[in-house]
């Protein structure tokens, strides 16, 4: 049996239960209207949580982008999810948004510690760190590390869709060791982003690098809001509720350890060896 993934937590997290939905938990979402590259109205932003709640998903957490692009702040951001959640009572759509924040490699090194602490999934101590969309992450193991020694916990987002992971798989590898969980897009793992990406997704998740899928939901339709329907057209049937229930709740109380992962045959699930990553299967970091 697989053992607990022990994960520090500072002393006096705050648990989200009394916040948290029990069922799915979309943990990386782009729902908040006209902040950035997500719905540009409140309409919009009710739709997505609309297609949300009908696939399953009872809480969302908004991660805004939070870059030089989208300088987002944490005040913004909770006084949008303040009426979002608004304006879902009044449509009757029964899901529940909690802030986040999809940070930036570049803004986490010269934001304050006090907004990146209010920026952290949740109350709890889990900030989303924005994996570059480059080949090359210069700086990303001593930014992480830097981190981490100020006490905060730290979530990738998308790593799958990561050139530099994907040239050099060992560096997420080593992170993941070092105490970083992992997040990847449920549409990476049936092809909406390539067949390299798809390919890549798969090895992380045998490797079991993989701690949580969420939707990075844009919109309702082209980047909707859908996590288990993509799991289970990928044959994860038997991870569905450790990777969209059981951790992101986990990790939103502020618990000191990830339950167990239940196993699983990945023999003939996805895309399998006949295309499989050049450079090897990834050890598995148990």
């Amino acid at each position: 049996m697989q053992r607990a993934v022990i994960i520090p937590v500072p002393t006096g997290a705050a648990p989200l239960w009394r916040k948290v939905r029990a069922g799915v938990i979309d943990l990386h979402c782009h729902v908040l209207a006209g902040i950035d590259d997500g719905p540009d109205t409140i309409e919009g932003s009710v739709a997505m949580a609309r297609v949300a709640a009908d696939l399953g998903t009872r809480t969302i957490v908004a991660t805004p982008h939070v870059s030089f692009r989208y300088p987002n702040d944490s005040e913004t951001i909770e006084r949008l999810v303040r009426e979002t959640n608004a304006a879902l009572v009044d449509a009757g759509v029964a899901l529940n948004v909690v802030a986040g924040a999809e940070v930036a490699m570049s803004q986490a090194a010269d934001l304050d510690p006090e907004e990146l602490t209010a920026l952290s999934l949740g109350d709890g101590p889990w900030l989303l760190i924005e994996c570059p969309f480059t080949s090359v992450a210069i700086g990303l193991d001593t930014l992480v590390r830097e981190l981490e020694e100020e006490g905060r916990r730290i979530v990738l987002a998308h790593p799958e869709r990561c050139p530099a992971f994907q040239r050099d798989p060992e560096m997420l590898e080593s992170l993941v060791q070092g105490g970083v969980l992992t997040s990847i897009t449920a549409g990476s793992l049936v092809g909406r982003f390539g067949g390299t990406v798809k390919r890549f997704a798969f090895e992380l998740l045998e490797a079991e690098v993989v701690h949580n899928v969420a939707s990075d939901a844009h919109d309702p339709e082209q980047r909707r809001p859908g996590m288990a329907e993509e799991l289970r057209q990928a044959g994860l049937n038997g991870l569905v509720e450790w990777l969209t229930d059981a951790v992101p709740s986990a990790l939103l109380a502020g618990e000191e350890s990830l339950p167990p992962r239940p196993q699983l045959d990945f023999a003939g699930v996805g895309a399998r060896r006949e295309s499989w990553w050049r450079r090897g299967p990834l050890r598995r970091a148990s």
